[in-house]
């Protein structure tokens, strides 16, 4: 759960009060009526329009997290008009008695806004020939605003094509307008804010690119002060959606300037249905007044529903629609734990790298035999600064270059770059980056690995580690491959790829596995087990 920070210097308590004052509430079994945000929506409002001590925002994005059914969208259209028309820049400090044009009454010293001029907003959409739910709320305020207050803000165009509002023009210029992927990509915007809306379904190249593009556009206009902000519920781990990796930049602490604020249930037992309730009214919170709690329930509760979805739509907390990757009784049957590396073995390795959320990994794979080593594992719950140890690991891969054969190093490069570059020029051609994100390409790893193992060609050396790690490991759908006429959707017509069972629970050592036994298969594919050349002259002369 995300608890934001108190804000003393906001425009956002103002704006609260032009929210509430000017627009009702959007398409909906309330819609038309006036707006009464709640004290969490008030709370977000106040936060994300934080400004410093010169009057500049604080943050550039915001990500908000909650389940299916909070009015996310509706929220980001409330947000969207008054980006467009509402006093939402710092303008100056307030002196005593003054108030607003609509009646706010600003304290001492409070800031106080203008409107941007010539604002750009985007409302972005997921699929081609839909204007997304955020414009739809957009469009429907903005509607019923010329309706009740047309006399104070004149000269606005709906923008209306068949009853339907295609973009809708400002006045002094500007303009709110629907895009999906395709649309976004034919201009070269300079947005002065920006909705993503539902990113945990960006996961297509086309979405990540669309983010991409438009992020890159919300830097271009200073004075304007551009910001973005993603609405989303939880995604499925391993999809590498928007969300996902928000949510790890959050985590990782490298978005300075991000909001991110996240509300979600309980792991809870779905057959106890006290206790799903409970969790519910806490994934809720305030909606949970006039949330249908029981109903949503009874639809957790439905054989039919995928557990995993149950979680991340209504609980909000991340979860895989999955498979096991690895039997845990077939795996500790394959440990062999006497079995020992010898220096100079031949071995290939595999690297799965994280700086602060993750865990690191190294496991060999020796060649003659496909055994598994685990050669280290660093958490860094374990560290006092909770970040791995940079320059041991380093340490660590150089030492094993240095005592083994090491035919090739599989590396996912997230995050390790620097150190990757510096093994490429000290090895050269042994190392070799794997992104883990590259479906296709994971897809043959996984494949492999699954396959070599389900044979018996795969033993380890029992580490406990590894063995959590590969129990806490599924198997989750990836994109589609090329599908046949009415072949079924099933998890072998999409590719591969690995996921943790649960939230915090770690497959590092997993994922670092699979790499090396691709790697030892790459090795031999390559002729790194034929005997060398004096080994047939050898035997030609007898």
């Amino acid at each position: 759960m995300t608890t934001l920070p108190s804000v003393r210097r906001s425009l956002g308590y103002s704006l609260i009060s032009w929210i509430e004052h000017f627009l009702v509430h959007g398409p909906g079994d309330v819609a038309g009526t006036p707006i009464a945000l709640d004290d969490e929506f008030a709370g977000f409002i106040a936060t994300v329009y934080a400004v410093d001590g010169n009057g500049r925002r604080r943050y550039d994005e915001a990500f908000l997290s909650r389940p299916k059914g909070r009015a996310k969208s509706e929220l980001a259209g409330m947000l969207s008009v008054a980006e467009a028309l509402a006093p939402v820049r710092f303008d100056h400090w307030a002196e005593r008695g003054e108030v607003s044009p609509w009646g706010y009454q600003y304290v001492p010293g409070e800031p106080v806004g203008a409107p941007v001029r010539f604002p750009f907003i985007r409302c972005l959409a997921t699929e081609e020939g839909q204007s997304g739910n955020t414009y739809d709320n957009v469009a429907f305020m903005i509607a019923r605003l010329t309706e009740s207050h047309g006399a104070l803000f004149p000269g606005i165009d709906l923008g209306r094509n068949a009853n339907t509002s295609t973009r809708i023009f400002l006045p002094d210029g500007g303009e709110i307008r629907p895009s999906t992927a395709s649309s976004a990509a034919k201009d070269g915007g300079k947005e002065s804010f920006a909705v993503f809306d539902e990113t945990h379904l960006f996961v297509l190249p086309e979405l990540r690119n669309m983010y991409e593009m438009v992020g890159r556009n919300l830097t271009k206009r200073k004075v304007a002060e551009p910001w973005g902000l993603q609405t989303s519920t939880m995604y499925s781990p391993g999809d590498l959606s928007i969300a996902e990796l928000t949510h790890k930049a959050h985590e990782d602490s490298t978005a300075r300037r991000l909001l991110f604020d996240h509300r979600c249930g309980p792991e809870v037992d779905l057959d106890d249905l006290d206790a799903l309730v409970a969790g519910l009214r806490e994934a809720y919170g305030p909606a949970s007044a006039w949330i249908d709690l029981e109903r949503i329930a009874g639809k957790i509760q439905d054989p039919r529903t995928d557990p995993a979805d149950a979680f991340r739509y209504y609980l909000n907390r991340p979860h895989a629609g999955a498979m096991d990757a690895i039997d845990g009784a077939a795996w500790d049957a394959a440990a062999e734990p006497l079995e020992q590396l010898r220096p100079g073995d031949a071995i290939a390795l595999g690297f799965d790298g994280s700086r602060s959320r993750d865990a690191t990994a190294l496991i060999a794979c020796r060649l003659s035999d496909g055994h598994l080593f685990t050669l280290g594992i660093w958490v860094p719950a374990d560290y006092p600064d909770e970040r791995v140890p940079r320059v041991e690991i380093d340490r660590m891969v150089t030492d094993t270059f240095a005592g083994y054969t090491v035919a090739y190093l599989f590396a996912d490069p997230y995050r390790w770059q620097d150190y990757l570059d510096r093994w490429a020029a000290d090895f050269a051609e042994k190392i070799v980056e794997f992104p883990t994100n590259v479906e296709q390409r994971m897809d043959r790893a996984i494949e492999r690995f699954i396959t070599s193992f389900a044979e018996g060609e795969i033993t380890h050396d029992d580490s406990p580690q590894l063995a959590r790690h590969a129990n806490n490991a599924v198997l989750v759908k990836g994109s589609r491959k090329k599908a046949r006429p009415g072949e079924e959707d099933t998890i072998q017509t999409h590719y591969l790829k690995l996921a943790k069972r649960g939230d915090g629970m770690l497959i590092d050592l997993a994922v670092a596995a699979v790499l090396a036994h691709h790697a030892r298969g790459q090795a031999i594919e390559d002729g790194f087990l034929a005997p060398p050349p004096q080994f047939f002259a050898a035997w030609r002369s007898h």
